[in-house]
């Protein structure tokens, strides 16, 4: 590989991790507003809407694409590195919230304490949540992923991409509700339903996201000239 194709490899895990720490971010900061998807028309589970989701599961099945398209370019190594990044990110944007929380509004603030409480207090728990489910979830997509790769010989991208965002997405989703609920953010009368929605919700996403991740990777493949299961080695 030329140094330009070296530099232009680099810059494009850049803005890869970009994208990804800005999802898992955004996604944390949001989660307080939940929205209502009925592909199936109303459907209840222990008297929860099966269907009702919060906001923040919009930007995060991306977090799971993203690491996807770095592990089968990149590595399981820099995919790793991502997941660590994101983790840095996502608690140093809590202390930035929790310091705006504690500087006191100006009677001309758009936005007055209460408010700001409103929206942002709950912020932290939610990362401490997601953070925990993040972390069992990524490392458990990466390893699967790479599982499945090692299995196929590079072959079947389709397989290991969904096979590994099932089990990770169940374990997120399953994790995440588990610790919002006992950490009294949800009341536990939601825990099956959202359990559920989400993880309904996220599969479908993974389902529509397969054929991107095969086009990422043609293209990435042959920008690069890699043959099937290879890897650019950024540290080489």
């Amino acid at each position: 590989m030329t140094q330009k194709d070296k530099r232009l490899a680099h810059k494009i895990y850049l803005y890869l991790g970009a994208l990804f720490i800005t999802s898992l971010v955004v996604s944390n900061l949001i989660f307080q507003k939940f929205f209502y998807w009925k592909p199936f028309g109303d459907v209840t589970v222990f008297g929860a809407s099966l269907f009702e989701v919060s906001v923040g599961i919009l930007p995060y099945p991306i977090t799971f694409l993203i690491t996807d398209l770095i592990s089968e370019i990149f590595g399981k190594k820099k995919a790793n590195q991502i997941v660590t990044a994101g983790i840095f990110a996502s608690f140093f944007s809590m202390g930035i919230v929790l310091v705006a929380n504690v500087a006191p509004a100006i009677p001309s603030s758009p936005i007055d304490d209460a408010l700001f409480n409103k929206v942002f207090a709950l912020s932290p728990i939610a990362v401490l949540a997601s953070m925990i489910a993040y972390l069992c979830a990524q490392y458990v997509d990466i390893a699967i992923y790479h599982f499945w790769k090692k299995v196929t010989n590079g072959k079947h991208l389709w397989l290991r991409n969904n096979f590994s965002t099932f089990l990770s997405q169940f374990i997120d989703t399953f994790t995440v509700v588990g610790l919002l609920c006992v950490f009294g953010v949800l009341p536990w009368s939601l825990f099956v339903g959202l359990v559920i929605s989400g993880f309904i919700f996220k599969i479908f996403i993974a389902f529509i996201d397969t054929p991107f991740l095969y086009f990422f990777v043609y293209l990435l493949r042959k920008r690069f000239d890699l043959a099937v299961g290879e890897e650019i080695d950024l540290e080489a």
